[in-house]
């Protein structure tokens, strides 16, 4: 059988095991142990999460090459689109692709005799003992589920079938483990929910709730602890639930977990392109440095250090590699790569807004960009996203760096601005922009434009201040910033769109947050001690059978 064919009819075999077994056995789809239990939603794995979730199944050194499919930004994040993409015919075939690639690792002879359980009584036969064995073992680790009784048998018999025919154990093992990625229970994270103890509404049943929280701390599959923890039903309780979490907390791995939430919080998938005429030093290098230092930044100030959330937004601290302090104009003399880096109280910077990864990704690519900056600003920190302009707006006045009598851009823009159909957005976005502008598109500190002195003045609810320590500080007192971090959260974890948080959901653990001097750890285990975190939406009511509805049009 040669691999052009042994694929194609992994493929044929992959769609009948995906779909044709879940008509054959509907009544298997949920968790066997939960009768009661239906389907709730179906969440896309992220890329990282893939990547994560595979290293951590079968080991770091399994390799994972590919394409995704895109996500896309709902609501400010893209975790909140995994809950209504789906995957394309060639995204499927890309998956099936990604999936023989890894199975064929599994069982090569460099890692069969440390991630295959057993040794099969002739390595030349199907055996379907041993691989009914690796089938349940990695079944439960992939689907984050026990396998029901149909799909543990259909990928026995298609291990013994591609063994029979091809001669070889291992090769009918990979083609089964092979369905297996490439299932949409792994593809994506099934959710089930059962009846609540009330009788009246729906929650997540445990498996799904290991998953629901092993993404969100950990972002990736559950490990097995929390999924023997699942299965004795440890995580139908709040003790259970609160037991858990603080293990997870416990391990290292939460920073890995934070940083993946904290990178879609700010955006940070942008790509940023930079016109090099303007701006020679900056390169994919600078790029992927500057995006470290933030999230370096972040975990150290809030999980490590264990500060005030808030200060990430006026700290002076950060770290820096040599490529960055190129940019910051600061001196580098170290041997090491990254060092930490503390700027003086006169250099302008206040915490992540005046680092290089905010202040370029929200400028043009030969230019800075107080409106960007203003409207990423409502848009990320205080959940108050700006409207799309019209497409028939002229921006011309503000394109016009070159104007003679119009040097600066807050010229331009109050210039522009005097159209009654831009004025509306701009009179909101613009004055916070403007406080960042003493920083150039690629966030080096500046005084002038075009010769004329910058004026970084601003405001922001009434409250009047100058400059980006002007802006931190404003924001830092705000409070709808934490409080729109807690709804992100919350939304990033269960796959809903922020927009759709609503007060009622979110108020008590932002409260809870809030009387802990907004320490993240504090959020996350309010956040997920609430039964907000696990609810389900009711099952959609089944319409009565009549006669009407019986005709066959």
């Amino acid at each position: 059988m040669t691999r052009s064919s042994t694929l194609f009819a992994l493929i044929l075999s992959l769609a009948a095991l995906a779909f044709g077994t879940v008509a054959a056995a509907a009544a298997e789809t949920a968790p066997a142990s939960v009768s009661t239990a239906r389907l709730a939603g179906m969440r896309r794995l992220s890329e990282s999460e893939y990547r994560n979730s595979i290293a951590d199944i079968f080991g770091a050194n399994i390799e994972v090459q590919g394409r995704f499919e895109p996500d896309r930004r709902v609501g400010g994040l893209l975790s909140a689109s995994s809950a209504i993409l789906s995957i394309t015919p060639a995204g499927f075939e890309a998956y099936a692709k990604m999936a023989d690639a890894i199975a064929a690792q599994v069982v090569d002879a460099k890692h069969r005799g440390t991630l295959i359980a057993c040794k099969p009584a002739d390595p030349k036969a199907a055996d379907d003992a041993c691989a009914g064995q690796v089938l349940a073992q990695y079944g439960l680790m992939l689907f984050r589920r026990p396998l029901t009784a149909a799909e543990t048998a259909a990928r026995i018999t298609l291990a013994h079938d591609i063994a029979r025919k091809t001669g070889d154990f291992h090769t009918g093992l990979r083609y089964a483990l092979a369905s297996l990625l490439a299932a949409p229970d792994f593809l994506f994270r099934t959710e089930y929910a059962v009846p609540d103890a009330d009788g009246k509404s729906w929650t997540l049943d445990a498996y799904s709730r290991a998953s629901r929280l092993s993404y969100l701390l950990w972002d990736s599959t559950p490990d097995a602890a929390l999924l023997k923890a699942a299965g004795a039903g440890e995580l139908a309780t709040a003790d259970g639930v609160a037991a858990q979490v603080d293990r997870l907390m416990g391990s290292p791995r939460l920073a890995t977990g934070m940083r993946a939430f904290y990178a879609d919080f700010l955006e940070l998938d942008t790509q940023v392109v930079k016109d090099p005429t303007f701006y020679p030093k900056y390169s994919d290098a600078i790029a992927a440095s500057a995006r470290e230092e933030t999230l370096h930044t972040m975990v150290d100030l809030t999980l490590t250090q264990g500060q005030d959330l808030r200060d990430l937004l006026t700290t002076r601290k950060t770290y820096i590699n040599r490529p960055l302090a190129a940019v910051y104009g600061v001196p580098y003399n170290f041997d090491s790569d990254w060092v930490p880096y503390e700027f003086s109280a006169d250099s302008g910077r206040s915490g992540i807004l005046t680092q290089v990864t905010f202040l370029s990704l929200f400028s043009h690519p030969n230019r800075s960009s107080p409106t960007k900056r203003g409207v990423a600003l409502l848009d990320i920190f205080m959940c108050q996203p700006t409207p799309s302009p019209p497409a028939s707006v002229d921006f011309s006045i503000v394109n016009d760096i070159g104007n003679p009598t119009l040097k600066t851009v807050r010229q331009r823009l109050l210039a522009h601005a005097t159209n009654p159909t831009c004025a509306a957005c701009h009179t909101r976005s613009d004055p916070i922009g403007l406080a960042l502008e003493n920083f150039d598109s690629i966030g080096q500190y500046r005084t002038v434009e075009n010769g004329d002195p910058i004026d970084a003045s601003s405001s922001l609810q009434g409250k009047s201040f100058v400059g980006a320590q002007g802006l931190g500080l404003a924001l830092h007192d705000n409070p709808n910033f934490p409080a729109c971090f807690a709804r992100k959260m919350f939304a990033y974890g269960t796959g809903a769109d922020p927009s759709r948080v609503t007060p009622p959901m979110y108020r008590p653990f932002v409260t809870a947050f809030t009387a802990a001097g907004y320490r993240v750890p504090a959020l996350i285990k309010a956040l997920t001690a609430t039964p907000q975190f696990f609810s389900a939406p009711p099952p959609a009511p089944v319409p009565a059978k009549t006669a009407l509805n019986d005709v066959k049009k």
